[in-house]
């Protein structure tokens, strides 16, 4: 299991991330006020004092398996996460990949860490400092689901609802491959869905408003 020496603003999302709670439920999961886990989100940098550091540190070791070992990843995702750009530090941010095929769309359903599949999303990564969202959206799609995309545009970004975790958005349009999942640790299944029954496997109020123009689809 990864351990941690000294947790930090952005270590500790990094976990957040791991444990798949939204900012809320992470403020109740650990015990503390949810304008802390804002705190992390906007200080990465920050040390929380010790009583703070015993909290994570509990709360590591009581994640399930599969929490632990998606920490270890996504914390190999940012090792050497001390860098910056311009002198600031890099908050935790995902490249979201949406990938279009003529009328269809193409989805994952992430497993949930008692095996079940939790819900229905677009193909997703952590973005290294100094990577382009971009590079990200198409390796993940690829390492995911064995679909090679390339990119259209960038839709631009949000502070997601329900993970409160900075998303820029991709649109693609896939070149090769056949939709399969490849990574069955993270994931229960992957498919291609026509675009107008987008919103019967992801709830509309979820979803990016310039994803839902990009692709055509109706918001009701």
């Amino acid at each position: 299991m990864a351990s941690v020496d000294e947790w930090n603003g952005r270590t500790a999302c990094v976990l957040q991330a791991a444990l798949r709670l939204s900012n809320d439920a992470f403020a109740a999961h650990l015990g503390v006020a949810p304008r802390t886990v804002a705190t992390w989100h906007q200080k990465p940098d920050l040390i929380p004092r010790s009583d703070m550091q015993q909290l994570l540190d509990t709360a590591l070791d009581r994640a399930s398996e599969a929490a632990q070992a998606r920490f270890a990843r996504l914390l190999g995702d940012y090792d050497g996460h001390s860098s910056t750009v311009a002198g600031e530090p890099q908050a935790l941010r995902i490249a979201i990949a949406v990938v279009v095929k003529d009328t269809e769309v193409l989805i994952v359903c992430r497993r949930g860490d008692d095996g079940g599949g939790i819900s229905w999303q677009f193909p997703a990564g952590m973005i290294k400092p100094g990577v382009r969202p971009d590079t990200v959206a198409v390796r993940e799609t690829l390492a995911e689901t064995g679909v090679h995309c390339a990119v259209v545009r960038h839709l631009g970004n949000r502070v997601h609802p329900v993970t409160n975790v900075l998303c820029e958005y991709v649109l693609c349009e896939y070149l090769s491959g056949e939709a399969e999942n490849k990574d069955v640790v993270e994931n229960v299944s992957v498919t291609w869905i026509d675009k107008e029954n987008l919103i019967r496997f992801i709830p509309a109020d979820r979803i990016f408003p310039p994803v839902l123009e990009a692709l055509e689809v109706p918001s009701e």
